[in-house]
């Protein structure tokens, strides 16, 4: 297992755009200067320029500035719900490679007056490290309540739901913006959902979103619907497991929710996502709920790069469609001891957005993981995240099982939580599902003043 996979530097490094509103400002240093090609596509920025009548113009013009080459215009389904709803200014997203460099090119670009905003096309990562039959063997202390066999006051207390027949719905989709995940595992297949627009291998896009055959989600980094491309997919699948992994039924492990629908979206590829991709993964579920697919959460066990206003306004389309999105804190700085993201933003998590939950990892014995980032304003709750125990694929694609430990852990816990309280509360909205999480969090030493709840996850009273 290669451990430089998963530790993640979640240090806000590079130049940010600090403005939501529509005018190119200022940039500024939050950290040191990235190194070249570290948090971003070196040679590659995210532009937002004015359009209307003179759209292909102010193109144009934007890539003569810059000497650039247009890769893609990045324009998702839920981008059009928005404009179409809002009736917004008519604007344009292009994704740009220019020889020039990231940087120099978005300095060139300063004080246009067709540019809204540009910035670096970021690279993302997971916040993991590698280390039923399972819950019975004690290894799965994460769903363990006070009075579960066996007991852990610090679990999430997901067993004790269970006891009381709280176990979810297949009403309630997940979305997972990670890599693929498994959806043949034998823990995870009965809660594999389907995009109820697509008839599989029609070779038709049928529900006309720009995706074909996209049955089980869309792999954005391979752009295809290949949703699972092997062993290559743990941390994807290790996710799905701890949220929807089948309980009761004699093997394996149990997630959060025995009762769920799963959709995918991959964008973290060998090499990371970026955030053009993470935009359309985010904007494929808000598409699908304005559609009228039951989406409660996504889960982002992923980070890294600096502040992106395109990405931000990609979650705020999402919060406005009443989906929450459930991020890791992430793991710290290049000394794997955690950070205080008050202090060093750690992305996506600090967006301001009302709908993100960002979630710090605490231990058996209820401390903060040593790796854990923590924030008293900018981290919600404290959820299990070491040496947790869930699915992953085996070689030729048989179903296995291991334990990895991060805030990657820790988030698909609260967003079991998210699909248990709306399976129990139908119609609840974003807010409501956030608002009783945090509430129903249990006050725990190791996170008081160190998160905004104080607190740990616990759905035993929901």
């Amino acid at each position: 297992m290669n451990l430089n996979r998963y530790k993640i530097v979640a240090a806000l490094s590079g130049l940010l755009l600090v403005a939501a509103c529509s005018e190119f400002q200022d940039q500024e240093l939050k950290k040191s200067n990235p190194v070249p090609g570290s948090n971003y596509v070196e040679g590659e920025l995210l532009v937002n320029i004015r359009s209307g009548a003179a759209g292909s113009r102010v193109s144009t013009d934007v890539l003569s500035i810059i000497k650039g080459e247009l890769v893609e215009e990045i324009s998702t389904e839920a981008m059009a719900q928005t404009r179409a709803r809002v009736s917004a200014p008519a604007e344009q997203l292009l994704l740009i490679k220019s020889p020039l460099g990231t940087m120099e090119a978005i300095a060139r670009l300063k004080g246009n007056p067709d540019v809204i905003y540009a910035e670096p096309n970021f690279i993302y990562n997971h916040f993991a490290t590698s280390d039923d039959t399972y819950f019975l063997s004690a290894q799965l202390w994460g769903m363990y309540g006070d009075a579960s066999s066996p007991a852990n006051q610090y679990g999430s207390q997901a067993a004790e739901a269970w006891a009381n027949g709280k176990t979810g719905s297949s009403t309630v989709y997940i979305g997972i913006i990670d890599e693929g995940y498994m959806y043949s595992h034998e823990d995870i297949a009965a809660n594999a959902g389907v995009n109820p627009g697509e008839i599989a291998n029609d070779k038709i896009d049928n529900d006309q979103n720009g995706y074909i055959d996209d049955v089980y989600g869309w792999d954005f980094d391979g752009k295809n619907n290949s949703v699972f491309d092997g062993t290559q997919d743990d941390h994807g699948t290790h996710v799905a497991g701890t949220i929807g992994g089948v309980g009761g039924n004699g093997k394996g492990v149990a997630g959060m929710v025995w009762n769920v629908k799963l959709l995918n979206t991959k964008f973290l590829g060998t090499r990371g996502g970026t955030t053009a991709n993470a935009i359309k993964a985010v904007d494929y579920y808000t598409a699908l709920k304005n559609k009228g697919v039951n989406i409660v959460a996504t889960n982002n066990s992923w980070g890294g790069g600096g502040f992106s206003q395109s990405l931000q306004d990609a979650i705020e389309r999402a919060n406005t469609a009443n989906i929450l999105f459930v991020a890791a804190a992430g793991n710290g700085g290049s000394d794997g001891v955690g950070d205080n993201n008050d202090n060093v933003a750690n992305y996506p998590s600090n967006y301001p957005n009302a709908n993100v939950i960002a979630v710090a990892a605490i231990t058996s014995t209820g401390t903060l993981a040593s790796f854990s980032n923590y924030g008293a304003t900018q981290v919600d709750i404290g959820a299990p995240g070491s040496g947790i125990y869930s699915s992953l694929p085996g070689r030729n694609n048989t179903s296995t099982y291991g334990s990895y430990s991060g805030t990657s852990m820790a988030t698909p816990h609260v967003t079991g939580a998210c699909a248990l309280y709306a399976s129990l509360n139908p119609g609840s909205t974003a807010a409501q599902i956030k608002a009783a999480i945090l509430a129903a969090a249990e006050p725990t030493a190791a996170l008081n003043g160190k998160s905004v709840s104080n607190g740990r996850l616990n759905v035993g009273g929901f």
